[in-house]
C-alpha cells in the first residue's frame, strides 16, 4: 500500500498533527525539523520506528530530500509563508497550521504558488474539523436552520498568553491570529463561507505588556511568571473583537481574549430563521416537530440527542442537546490527517485549502486594521474558494 511520507516541522503544534499522521494507515512520519534537537528526539520517541526518523535543523536540506512527499508546517506565524514557499518549490504537498500567515500579502503569495504548483495544499484547523462543527455545519448545508442571518463567535482565556516563544507576542502574532482564528474560521465555514465585505474592530493589549496573564506550556493551569526580557517584546494584541458583514446580508460578531477577568470560554452561536444552535454544549434550538434526520445523523456521529419535551410537539420550542458529540481533540487531528492523505493519494477535493486560510486572514487583518485606524475597513479581495 502506498503511503504519504511526511515531515513535521515545529515540535509544538507539530506533535498532535504528527501523531495523527503517524497513526494514519496511509501515512508515515519520516522526518522532523526543529531548531532544538532535544525536542525532536523527545517527539521521535513517541512515533513508530523512531530510529528510522531523520532529524533536521536545516529546513532547506529537508526540502531537498527525495524521500519526503509532504510537509506539515507548525512554526510561528511569521515563518509559515517562507517555509511553505520553499516546500512548494520542491513539489512537496503542504499542510499548514493556523493562521496561514502574518499578513494578507504573504498569505496571497503562498496560495498563488501552491495552486500554481498543483500540490495538495491544506489548512490544519482543529476546530473546523471537530465533530461538533462538522455536525452543525452539515445541518446548515441541509437547510435545518433556514437562512442563517447572524452568528456570534468567541474564544476567551482567563490567563492564556503563551510564555514560551516570542513569535506569539511579536508583530504578526497576537491573540486574534492565535485563538480568534479558530472560532472565526469555524463560524465562517458553518455560515457557508460567504464573501466578507467589511469589518469594524477594536484590539489592544491590556495584560501582556505588563507581564500579566501569561501561562507556561508545561503548567497550563498556573499563571506563568514571564520575565521582563520576554514580555518587553510584546508588540501584538492580547484582545480583539469586531463585526464582519457578508455579501449575503449576514453578519458575524467575533471576539478573542488571551487574558481577561472573565471565565474561559469557546463558543459559537448561530441564528437562523428556522432554527438556531450553539457549539458547546452542542445544542439545537427550534420549534417542533423536529425532522427525524436531525436525530439519525447525530447518531452517526456517536451522539445521543436529548430534549426537554417530545420532538414531535407541534409548534412548541424544543432544545436538543447532543450528548457525546464533543470528542477528544485527537479525533479532530485524526480527521485532518485522514483528509490530507486522501487529497494526496485519492485526489479528493480539499475541504480546507490554503485559499480558505487567505480569506480568513483577510478578515483578521481587516479587523486589526480597523482597530488601528478607528473606522470600518472594506474587504475587496475576499473571494469564496
Amino acid at each position: 500500500m502506498k503511503k504519504v511520507r511526511v515531515a513535521v516541522v515545529g515540535m509544538g503544534i507539530g506533535r498532535p498533527n504528527g501523531l495523527a499522521l503517524a497513526n494514519n494507515p496511509r501515512a508515515e512520519v519520516v522526518a522532523l525539523c526543529d531548531l532544538v534537537e532535544e525536542s525532536m528526539a523527545d517527539f521521535a520517541a513517541l512515533l513508530p520506528q523512531p530510529d528510522e526518523i531523520r532529524l533536521y535543523t536545516d529546513f532547506d536540506e529537508l526540502c531537498r530530500s527525495s524521500e519526503i512527499d509532504a510537509v506539515f508546517i507548525g512554526t510561528p506565524n511569521q515563518l509559515h509563508v517562507p517555509m511553505g514557499l520553499k516546500a512548494v518549490a520542491h513539489d512537496k504537498h503542504v499542510l499548514v497550521t493556523k493562521p496561514l500567515a502574518d499578513s494578507v500579502e504573504a498569505a496571497a503569495g503562498l496560495v498563488e504558488a501552491a495552486e500554481s504548483s498543483g500540490v495538495a495544499n491544506m489548512m490544519s484547523l482543529s476546530t473546523r474539523f471537530s465533530a461538533e462543527v462538522q455536525y452543525l455545519g452539515g445541518l446548515a448545508r441541509r437547510g435545518t436552520f433556514g437562512e442563517i442571518y447572524y452568528a456570534r463567535a468567541r474564544s476567551i482565556r482567563r490567563n492564556g498568553i503563551p510564555a514560551w516563544n516570542p513569535g506569539f507576542i511579536r508583530k504578526g502574532g497576537g491573540a486574534f491570529r492565535d485563538m480568534g482564528v479558530h472560532v472565526l474560521d469555524a463560524a465562517w465555514w458553518m455560515l457557508g463561507r460567504p464573501r466578507p465585505l467589511s469589518v469594524t474592530g477594536v484590539a489592544g493589549a491590556k495584560f501582556g505588556p505588563r507581564g500579566l496573564g501569561f501561562f507556561g506550556r508545561r503548567t497550563p493551569d498556573k499563571v506563568a511568571a514571564a520575565p521582563e526580557s520576554y514580555y518587553s517584546q510584546f508588540t501584538a494584541d492580547d484582545y480583539a473583537g469586531g463585526f464582519i458583514r457578508f455579501d449575503n446580508g449576514g453578519a458575524l460578531q467575533v471576539e478573542s481574549f488571551w487574558a481577561s477577568h472573565q471565565p474561559g470560554d469557546l463558543q459559537i452561536e448561530l441564528f437562523g430563521d428556522e432554527a438556531g444552535a450553539q457549539l458547546r454544549p452542542p445544542t439545537l434550538y427550534t420549534n417542533g416537530p423536529v425532522p427525524a434526520s436531525v436525530v439519525d445523523e447525530a447518531k452517526e456521529f456517536g451522539a445521543k440527542p436529548t430534549a426537554g419535551r417530545g420532538l414531535n410537539d407541534e409548534g412548541r420550542p424544543i432544545d436538543i442537546t447532543f450528548e457525546g458529540l464533543t470528542k477528544e481533540r485527537s479525533e479532530a487531528w485524526n480527521a485532518i490527517a485522514e483528509h490530507f492523505v486522501a487529497c494526496i493519494l485519492d485526489g479528493t477535493p480539499c475541504e480546507a485549502p490554503l485559499r480558505h486560510g487567505l480569506i480568513v486572514q483577510e478578515m483578521m487583518e481587516g479587523l486589526l486594521k480597523s482597530a488601528e485606524v478607528g473606522r470600518e475597513v472594506r474587504l475587496e479581495s475576499g473571494k469564496d474558494g
